[in-house]
């Protein structure tokens, strides 16, 4: 009999751990109140920690937002964030002079390399009602020799992103969204040019997994010496190939081998994440990712030095008007509307 492919299972945390080539991921579940007319909190904000709210009171925080919940400008070099909004909306503005505001299932893919500053708010529109906001922010790591790429902006419309659905033998269904990879004939969207995950040897795949109650599906075998791991976040119980994984665990599994996942009898929503590791030294510190203590600290001197080309926008934490519908400056000066000029 063949090992059982659950290698480890352990709770999941904040964030949650991750495997080469991953480097980061965070989950935000905030139960955001209607919001005001500077697009905050209607609700006073006593007894929060302005600039360092991590503490999810009455159910969300506003991180490091003073105003409107979220991160006002900060760098990064080294690495790419991919950010998957399902619920809420995210308004963003970089140093290269981009900016959009994005949500409703669709994906921001942001290339670091040598450096970029960015801010990314969590606007309240609705002043009559609650803001949900529901959000996977990922690193996926840059090998050194992409390190010190451009940067690249590219947003990754939900209508671009392709959903597999399975049906098992009782007819119940499992929807996977292919942010990244391919599931059967559903292929993610290109991910960017100097991307770990350009490469066709990297067997990346970024999948957000719906399932059924009682649902069955099996997980079909990836390349030898890839890192998988799956984060069930939604649900009650999960069995993975006859294993129970306990609420709030995470599972590393075997990648070179099929995997029957079951689901019990609510419906669950899991992350996969999986990609042949990059396999070279990480050396991080905040906001940077390199391969030397060296070149962590040429990272801060260059920023003090070059700010990574400025900042273009009158604040720190800029958001769009509340009317203004899902869209993306890029940095050529083109213009996309969700859903309208997406196609490329």
């Amino acid at each position: 009999m063949s090992a059982n492919p659950v290698l480890e299972t352990k709770p999941m945390g904040f964030p949650w751990e991750t495997a080469d080539p991953f480097l980061f991921c965070v989950h935000h579940d905030d139960a955001y109140p209607a919001g005001n007319e500077r697009l905050g909190p209607s609700v006073p904000l006593t007894g929060r920690t302005l600039g360092n709210d991590f503490a999810r009171k009455d159910g969300w925080s506003m991180y490091h937002g003073q105003t409107v919940p979220g991160f006002p400008q900060h760098p990064h070099r080294g690495f790419e964030t991919v950010t998957i909004v399902r619920k809420g909306l995210i308004d963003h503005s970089d140093s290269l002079g981009a900016t959009a505001r994005f949500g409703a299932g669709d994906v921001q893919w942001l290339t670091a390399g040598k450096g970029i500053v960015h801010c990314e708010m969590f606007p309240l529109v609705d002043t009559k009602k609650p803001n949900p906001l529901e959000l996977f922010q990922i690193w996926l790591n840059l090998p050194k020799s992409a390190k010190m790429v451009d940067p690249y902006f590219s947003m990754l419309w939900n209508d671009q992103i392709r959903v597999h659905i399975a049906k098992d033998a009782a007819g119940k269904s499992t929807e996977v969204t292919v942010v990244a990879g391919k599931l059967g004939e559903a292929a993610g969207p290109k991910p960017p040019p100097d991307s770990w995950a350009a490469r066709a040897d990297s067997d990346i795949a970024i999948w957000t997994i719906r399932m059924e109650p009682g649902a069955r599906v099996t997980l079909p075998a990836a390349k030898a010496g890839t890192n998988r791991t799956l984060y069930p976040f939604v649900g009650e119980s999960l069995s993975v190939a006859g294993k129970s994984i306990p609420r709030g665990h995470l599972a590393k599994l075997k990648a070179d081998v099929d995997v029957e996942l079951v689901n019990g009898p609510k419906a669950a929503d899991l992350l996969l994440l999986q990609g042949r590791p990059i396999g070279e030294p990480v050396v991080s510190y905040g906001p940077f990712v390199m391969n030397t203590r060296e070149e962590i600290q040429q990272a801060f001197e260059d920023y003090r030095r070059t700010e990574f080309g400025g900042w273009p926008w009158r604040t720190d934490d800029p958001t769009h008007a509340r009317e203004a519908e899902r869209f993306a400056k890029h940095v050529d000066g083109r213009v996309e509307k969700a859903g309208v000029s997406s196609k490329r």
